[in-house]
């Protein structure tokens, strides 16, 4: 009889704690995959139960988007670019960046050197892949500081082909230049057998238009509430947590994340170059934002000519409320 109350206090117990647990939903901004090791190392090691927290990730694709699923009440936070938050903010969809994870853009062009290419002026009148569904932003804005149209192909404008999330465009040489991430595509066209003396890349942080990627995102509205706030608090706790525990231990990482790819459509190679590179952009940061990189970012955006990606610089898009209480 003893040991049946004790299985049964036990059984009460956990049920209390799983009950005591707050609920988290988190939207990622693409797939499973090393990008957002920090979420996954956090829920695999446990970080987010030592906070008392129960969080459900849920991945992204190229069908959703984390601004429309913030918005309809379908997660809690959202990871997001800052263009497409501050974009959205300005339409009217009160997104608020509580914490930066990445320190670093991983954004980059990618163009066969077999073109001519070598600098930036020599862009002008070619066929260049750029994803949209609001990653295109840093793009406009980059040919907007260069002074190149994205309206017509010519001496002055170029041919804005919209690329698909693969990299097919430049191996089947409809395009002379596409967009690429420093831990994802720029490794499929290497993968598919091209050398990198074949190529020329133009990373955006060294053409300095580079734009925070990879925020934390919530509704304004839900900072007004005590519980929401000390929720956050707990979750970018844990979640710092993981991003540093992924960047000191990449491989491990890339495991992990391989845990959590239901698809399966993830490989182990691709997910450990992949984590190797996630942790050089999320280096430097402890999760706070730094102010001087998001005032380049809304000067980045508004640089954009006559079609800036916002208009006026936001009030209220950003707060280190949360990473003071969860980070000092």
């Amino acid at each position: 009889m003893k040991n049946v109350l004790t299985a049964a206090a036990m059984a009460l117990m956990a049920t209390s704690a799983a009950q005591a647990a707050d609920e988290v939903k988190l939207q990622l901004k693409w797939v499973t995959q090393a990008q957002f090791a920090g979420y996954y190392v956090a829920l695999d090691k446990g970080f987010y139960g030592e906070e008392e927290l129960d969080v459900t990730i849920l991945p992204g694709g190229p069908d959703i988007a984390p601004t429309q699923v913030i918005a309809g009440g379908g997660a809690d936070v959202t990871v997001e670019w800052m263009p497409a938050a501050l974009a959205a903010r300005e339409k009217g969809l009160p997104l608020v960046n509580i914490a930066q994870p990445f320190k670093s853009s991983g954004m980059m062009l990618t163009c066969w050197k077999d073109t001519g290419i070598s600098a930036p002026k020599d862009l002008a009148d070619r066929t260049l892949g750029v994803w949209f569904f609001g990653n295109e932003f840093p793009f406009m804005s980059w040919m907007g500081k260069l002074g190149i149209s994205t309206e017509v192909k010519g001496p002055e404008g170029v041919e804005v082909l919209k690329q698909g999330f693969n990299v097919d465009p430049l191996l089947q040489r409809q395009a002379d230049c596409i967009s690429t991430m420093t831990y994802n595509e720029y490794w499929q066209v290497i993968d598919a057998g091209v050398s990198a003396d074949e190529l020329v890349t133009f990373k955006y942080e060294d053409q300095g238009v580079a734009t925070l990627e990879d925020g934390l995102y919530v509704l304004e509205d839900n900072l007004s509430d005590p519980a929401f706030v000390d929720k956050m608090e707990r979750f970018v706790r844990a979640s710092m947590k993981g991003w540093k525990y992924a960047e000191e231990n990449p491989e491990e990482a890339a495991e992990i994340v391989l845990d959590n790819d239901a698809s399966g459509a993830q490989t182990e190679t691709h997910q450990k170059r992949m984590m190797g590179e996630i942790a050089k952009l999320t280096s430097g940061s402890n999760g706070a934002l730094d102010v001087a990189d998001y005032e380049r970012t809304v000067q980045t955006l508004l640089s954009g000519g006559s079609d800036p990606v916002i208009t006026k610089a936001p009030e209220g898009a950003w707060t280190h409320a949360i990473t003071d209480a969860a980070l000092n």
